[in-house]
């Protein structure tokens, strides 16, 4: 049986690091991360709005997710949870982004197309981290031990403004992509998918079946 490497990085991450990153193994993130999105990338890329930070120097991980945040008493946030989002949604921002920020890390829910990878992420010098399964945004929550910044809250929303959080032991983490631009569901979903038809070998076909259902993969369902 194959052990799953796990990997703590200080954020920014070094570029040593973060080549050292290989697909499938577990991540979990010491300092600090900002969050940003389509309401982040419009504001930045289409409005030409500045970005409010010096972002290479603060942080090279851009996390695309939706804080549950709420404000004490004192004006500061509490955060409760932090759900990411899927980020195949943002590819076309990507590029102009990775310009712009230096991000080297991007974290997000689901992973992006291979594609991508190749042709935005590796000439970036990126990768990409997944979350591990559903349900983990109280986990996540846990490793933010501070906010450190909020902006365009009003502008935006909670869930689309910029959050700059401080964390600890923030994770876990998958590596989806490296930089070489290998990706471990395009390679995982190859495996799969190489042994479906011996799954249903044999088999009769459904007795009932619903108008239009087809269990033949190289139908086209629209």
């Amino acid at each position: 049986m194959a052990v799953v490497k796990t990997v703590r990085l200080n954020v920014p991450a070094a570029a040593d690091d973060i080549a050292s990153l290989e697909i499938g193994s577990i991540v979990y993130l010491d300092g600090v991360l900002y969050t940003g999105r389509e309401g982040v990338y419009r504001r930045v890329i289409e409005e030409g709005e500045k970005i409010p930070l010096d972002l290479p120097k603060l942080s090279n991980v851009n996390f695309h997710c939706s804080p549950a945040a709420a404000i004490e008493p004192d004006g500061t946030y509490n955060v409760g949870g932090v759900t990411a989002t899927a980020s195949f949604r943002f590819a076309k921002w990507m590029r102009q982004w990775f310009e712009l920020s230096n991000a080297k890390i991007i974290i997000g829910k689901g992973g992006m197309s291979a594609q991508d990878y190749r042709d935005l992420f590796v000439p970036a010098g990126a990768v990409y981290l997944t979350t591990v399964g559903y349900g983990t945004g109280a986990l996540l929550g846990r490793g933010i031990k501070r906010v450190i910044d909020v902006f365009w809250v009003k502008e935006l929303g909670n869930a689309q403004a910029m959050w700059v959080f401080e964390v600890e032991n923030f994770g876990p983490f998958l590596v989806d992509s490296d930089l070489e631009g290998n990706s471990l569901f395009e390679q995982q979903g190859k495996l799969i998918n190489a042994q479906l038809e011996s799954l249903y070998a044999g088999l009769q076909a459904p007795a009932l079946s619903r108008f239009g259902e087809t269990d033949d993969r190289k139908d086209e369902l629209i």
